[in-house]
């Protein structure tokens, strides 16, 4: 299959030396590229800024910006079999990006942000027939009901709902554990494993679905 993953954080500039990001790695979705590759598919790799090695056999896109990112998936998302969107895009980005550094000043500084595309909602609102679209739902509180109404509001096929609350397998850590929920009310607890592993086996099950 043709895949596209995504991965990593995003980073949103506010001024020339600095920008608002998280604490996404991008591990989780680096070992999805790495299984798709083994597993045989052909594999692009959208990243935003992480300090991982780069995959050998992977065409690899770096951006930074959520709005980088948007163009670079929409680019290619329509000559994708399998999409997979695991990268921690910023859901907001300062109004005003000022050219050089800001100096500090007394009192408090007020900072307005404005939205951020929705990819995962643009994906699912123009998919093509036979793609199958895979979300991430990063979550400290009510993690399957939340990823439940994203799984039916964004149109997906699945989603990982991902406790990342939790030290041992939140970002950063080695391991991971998600809980793959289907349109068609399938459930699916991976995990707690090596991230590897439970790229492997979310794989196994959203391949098996396409076929």
């Amino acid at each position: 299959m043709k895949v596209l993953i995504t991965a990593g954080p995003t980073r949103e500039k506010l001024d020339a030396v600095r920008f608002l990001t998280n604490r996404s790695t991008g591990k989780m979705g680096y070992a999805l590229a790495e299984a798709a590759r083994d597993a045989g598919h052909t594999v692009t790799l959208v990243s935003g800024p992480v300090t991982l090695p780069f995959p050998a056999g992977i065409e690899l896109i770096f951006v930074e910006s959520a709005a980088e990112m948007a163009e670079a998936v929409k680019e290619r998302a329509a000559q994708m079999e399998l999409i997979i969107m695991c990268a921690a895009v910023a859901d907001y980005r300062p109004k005003q990006i000022h050219l050089g550094k800001l100096k500090k000043q007394p009192g408090n500084f007020l900072l307005e942000l404005e939205r951020t595309e929705d990819i995962l909602s643009t994906l699912g609102a123009s998919k093509v027939a036979g793609q199958i679209l895979v979300g991430f739902a990063a979550e400290t509180d009510d993690l399957l009901t939340n990823a439940a109404q994203k799984l039916k509001a964004k149109n997906l096929d699945w989603i990982c709902a991902n406790d990342v609350s939790r030290s041992d397998i939140g970002f950063g850590s080695d391991e991971n554990a998600v809980t793959l929920l289907g349109q068609d009310s399938r459930r699916y607890g991976i995990g707690p494993d090596t991230k590897r592993a439970v790229a492997e086996a979310i794989l196994e099950i959203v391949t098996d679905s396409g076929r």
